[in-house]
Parts: structure tokens; sequence; C-alpha cells
């Protein structure tokens, strides 16, 4: 669409039944994928890894072709995503946040979908809008949400400055032209002849077409300078001018104004359940407050009473959590320190205190204003950014001392605090690494850019070992409310002639069992990882003396090896105020028990 002025909101909302939104969104397994590179609607032949192991790599010619087509469009799309719902429900997902789907600039190789050239627009390589509407029908149908990824901070690469681009000035730079379809900044940048320009020229809807729409002040090169970081260009995509003022007396641009009116068709039009907006740091806090507010309350007339925004906030966690009360989002990625702990304490090179502490169990006087509620976070590990790794980017398996413990890192995001959001491809184990985020964005369908440097075959492998665990796991999630909504407790532990003491080693890798306890009602679980690679450890760990009595018998209602599934257990005294219960845990594996009634 051209205009603001075709769509008619009204009309469009009264004339369809919407999807409510989830009661609790805590009770959710997100799963996140790049439509680009999950499935483009064909077949193709399944992966094996005795055959197919890196047979990118054969001849020069193929490993070109692979690098290359990681930095290039692969084809995926929604008919492709459609396929897969199947998939993604047998594999516990319950809601699919999905990467940005608005139309790119034609000339450019942003398949990644975070430079927007029409906010009214569909991408062409992903389908058209009724292919987005009828995704999200087919995900509704099987009981899945959807959240889409929105950008509101910047457009696509639609203008270029006179000369070589700028680095960041408090002052408006001069534009040298709009951008044609071929990336030529030929259109006139004060009188741009827009009907020539449709539809791959310039920038859409009609309304945003204008100079005015932008900071027009350079790329930003000091990320924590402010007000650098807001007003400056990422990089070559072009800052929006959002407005200006305090949090409470922010004057909204009209470039902002139309924007949020796009979104809100598309909640309209395509029945999206949520947004996870991008680069908060990199807006002003009024112009996420007045989108926030804005979008909630539309959403709130359709019947979507908790319409979910997800903030992906760098910058630390307290920055992210001041944020986040300020500005109404709904809930915060967890991409600071929470995918690093998580990683890192699953793997045992971090002790357990590290990640567990991040979170709180309850609103509590003298609590950490950072600390985190679990309705508040959405935690994962694994992402397509990996901005906590530095110079060089790597899937948890990259590891491959630590790969085998990947099922405890699942175990960890499915079991603790937190909105738990798997990256696609972790499911089958996916070890890209190299010095450029494209490489954690591997194809999950065949094509040049597949995982383990392999091309042309297909990883939608539902009898993988990673992908049957982390089923088992969800659907044990589902039916046990302590846990998915508990209070959790990171609980000492005691090896065979040790004393009790919090599990983790500052010092080398941790070998031993992490265990906690997630309490909800008065109903107490007992979870615990082993770090161990080699041996299964019998260890004992503390739980509530409050809620158990020694004598009282626990069973295992789930082991990653099925021996011990039903095993029992008994609560022992310590001492008058602490019991424990002895447990085994296999090598490299999980366990759950609960009071046996």
């Amino acid at each position: 669409m051209k205009s603001i002025e075709e769509i008619e909101l009204k009309k469009l909302a009264a004339e369809r039944e919407y999807t409510k939104s989830p009661e609790a969104w805590e009770e959710q397994i997100l799963y996140f994928l790049v439509v680009d590179r999950f499935a483009d609607g064909e077949d193709y032949s399944l992966y094996n890894s005795e055959e197919d192991y890196e047979n990118a790599l054969e001849t020069e010619e193929k490993e070109k072709r692979w690098l290359e087509a990681s930095y290039s469009w692969n084809g995926g799309n929604f008919k492709g995503l459609i396929k897969k719902l199947d998939y993604l429900k047998e594999l516990g997902v319950t809601a699919i946040w999905v990467s940005p789907i608005l139309k790119q600039p034609v000339f450019s190789q942003s398949y990644h979908g975070y430079g927007t050239q029409n906010f009214l627009e569909v991408d062409p390589h992903f389908g058209s809008r009724e292919d987005l509407k009828n995704f999200v029908d087919e995900a509704h149908a099987r009981d899945i949400y959807v959240i889409l990824d929105v950008i509101v901070n910047h457009s696509g690469d639609v203008f270029s400055y006179e000369g070589d681009p700028p680095e960041y000035e408090d002052k408006i730079h001069d534009v040298n032209g709009f951008r044609n379809q071929d990336g030529v900044p030929d259109i006139d940048p004060e009188n741009p002849d827009k009907d020539l320009a449709w539809p791959d020229g310039g920038i859409w809807p009609i309304e945003l077409f204008d100079l005015k729409s932008f900071s027009r002040k350079g790329y930003i090169t000091d990320w924590e300078n402010f007000p650098e970081y807001i007003e400056g260009d990422f990089f070559s995509l072009k800052n929006i001018d959002t407005g200006s003022g305090d949090l409470n007396d922010f004057r909204a641009s009209d470039a902002l104004r139309l924007i949020t009116e796009c979104y809100k068709y598309w909640i309209a039009y395509a029945d999206i359940d949520g947004f996870r907006l991008d680069t908060v740091k990199h807006m002003y806090p009024g112009a996420t407050k007045y989108f926030v507010t804005e979008i909630k309350e539309f959403a709130y007339s359709l019947g979507k009473k908790n319409f979910y925004i997800i903030g992906e906030i760098t910058g630390g966690m307290e920055f992210a959590r001041n944020l986040m009360n300020q500005t109404g989002l709904s809930a915060a990625l967890g991409i600071n320190e929470i995918p690093k702990n998580l990683e890192e304490v699953a793997k045992g090179y971090r002790p357990a205190s590290d990640y567990f502490s991040i979170f709180t169990n309850f609103e509590l006087l003298g609590e950490k204003e950072y600390k985190w509620y679990q309705d508040n976070i959405i935690t994962m590990f694994d992402d397509h950014d990996m901005v906590y790794q530095d110079d060089h980017k790597e899937r948890f398996a990259a590891d491959k001392t630590t790969a085998p413990l990947l099922e405890n890192a699942i175990f960890l995001n499915l079991f603790t605090a937190g909105i738990p959001c798997i990256y696609y491809g972790t499911e089958q184990a996916f070890d890209g690494s190299g010095d450029d985020a494209h490489y954690v964005r591997e194809s999950m369908f065949g094509g040049d850019f597949g995982a383990f440097r392999s091309q042309d075959r297909s990883f939608f492998d539902q009898e993988y070992h990673t992908y049957r665990t982390m089923s088992a796991l969800t659907e044990l999630r589902k039916g046990h409310m302590s846990l998915k909504t508990g209070r959790q407790y990171l609980r000492e532990v005691a090896g065979e002639d040790e004393d009790f003491h919090w599990p983790g080693s500052d010092n080398g890798r941790c070998n031993e069992v992490v265990g906690w306890s997630r309490i909800f009602s008065q109903e107490e679980y007992l979870l615990a990882i082993n770090c161990n690679l080699e041996n299964d450890l019998t260890v004992k760990i503390m739980i509530d003396s409050d809620l158990q009595e020694p004598g009282e018998e626990f069973i295992c209602i789930y082991s990653s090896r099925d021996e011990f599934i039903d095993s029992t257990s008994e609560v022992q005294e310590l001492d008058p105020e602490n019991y424990f219960l002895e447990v085994t845990v296999p090598a490299a594996g999980q366990a759950i028990y609960k009071k046996n009634s």
C-alpha cells in the first residue's frame, strides 16, 4: 500500500473476531526463527551426520557458495513456515517469535528484515500479506501465538548523504538523494517524484517519504554516548526522528505516529498476538512509551487484553529494568547477563548462583531493583545476534567439549524463572560459529547455507535426540503448574563425604550437580542437572523444611535415563531446620522429583 489513508482500522477490526491474549505469558514456550532461514515449503533429503557433515567444504567452489549464501537471501517464506507448524507443535512451542517481515529495499541483502522500506507491505521474498495472515490463522488453529518482530527506531538504507557517510554530529547533514530501486540516490530529496519512485524507491507509506522523517545526523561511533546512540544511524540504516521531550512530556513526531498506525494495521489485519520491539536502547524513552501505550490500547480494543510487547534493551540489566518500567513494556529480552550466565552454568564454566541470583521470587523491600520477576524477562541462550559475544559468535553446541550438555541448557531454560525462548535449530544441536553473526543464522531447509557446513539437506528431524528430549520436557512443563510459574530457590548440594555447599566453582569447570526447587501453592518440585560429562552422581540436595516432613517420599517424574524414572527418595533430616533428598542424576543429564501422592 502507498498511503496510510488506504487503511480503515475500525472497519477492518469490525469484520473479524480476534484471538484473545494468553492470561499468563510466563506459561508460554517461545521459539524464535529467522523467516528466510527456516523453511521454504519444498521437500529435501534429511541431514545425515555421518554422510553430510561439512559437505559444503569438499571443494573451494562449494565452500565459496556456502559462505556467500550466509550473507544473502536463502528463500524461507510463510508457506514453508505453515508446513512446519506441526513440527513446532510437537516440539511443544506455544508462541512463535517471527523475525521482521516487512518490505526491504530490493537492492539490499537484508534477509534478516531489520531494514524496512515499506511499513505497509510484506517483503515478497516471504510471500504476500495473505500468506502472513494464513500463517497466523494456521498457528492459531494449533493454539500457537505469533509475536512479530517490529522496528520503530530506523528504516532501511533509503537515502544517501552528500559525500562519504558522515560520523555522528549534533547537526543535520546534507542528503544527496533518496535511493531508487537499484540503490542509486537519484531521487530529489527535497521534491521527490513519488509516483516515479513507487514501489521500490524511497520509503513508504507516502507520508514517510520526506526528509523530516529522519534525524540525518550520521552514523553512531560511540554506542554509549547520549544522545548519539539515540539520534545516530544504526550503521547504514537510517534513524527515524521519533520526536523530542522528557519521558512524561514527550512530543511524538509525525513519523512516529505514522509508523505506530502501520503496526496497528498489522495487528488488525493478521491477528498478531505480540511484538518484539527492536533496539529500544536507541529510542527516546518517551518514544517507546508512546508506541507501547498506543499499541496496547489498540490491541485491548480488539479483545487482546494482554498484548505482549517485548523490548530488546542492551546496556546492562539495571538499565533494561528501569527502561522497561518507565515505558510500559511487558518484558525485556535477557540479552545481557542472562544468556551468557545460563549457557556457562549449564556448561559448568560459572557458579550456579551467578544465574539464579538474577531473579527474585517476591517484590520484597530491599531487593535490588535490577532483579527480574518471571513474567518480565525472556530467557534464552543462542540467538541471531549473540550480543554478549564480542569478536567471535558461536552457538552453544560449537564448544565441542561441553556440547553434550546442550540438553542441560534447555532444561535450565524451560524450568527456571522467566519466559523461555528457544532459538531455531537449537533443538537440532546446530553448532554455527564464526567472526560474524551470519554464521549463527544457518538454514533449516535444504539450500546453500545449511547447518554443519552442509548444503542441500534439511534439519527437521523429529527423531533427533535433542528434539525428542525437548518435546518430552515441554509436555511435562505444561502438566505441572510449579514447573511453569513457581518460585525458585537454588539449593545447596553435598556429594559423598562432602559438606553442603552452593554448586559451581570459580576454578576450572564444575563437574557436579546443580539443584533447585520450584514451589507453587505449597507444592515443591526438586530439579537437578549434572555437569559431569562422564559419571552419574548421587548427591544430597536441600529441600524446604517448612513444606516437608522426614520420611515423606518423593518420586522421580523425569530423568534423562529411563531407568531412574519412578524411583523414590525419602526426605531425610540433617538437623531440625534442614532436610534433604538423596537423588541420582545421570552423567550430563537431568532429573525432576515431586512428592509422591
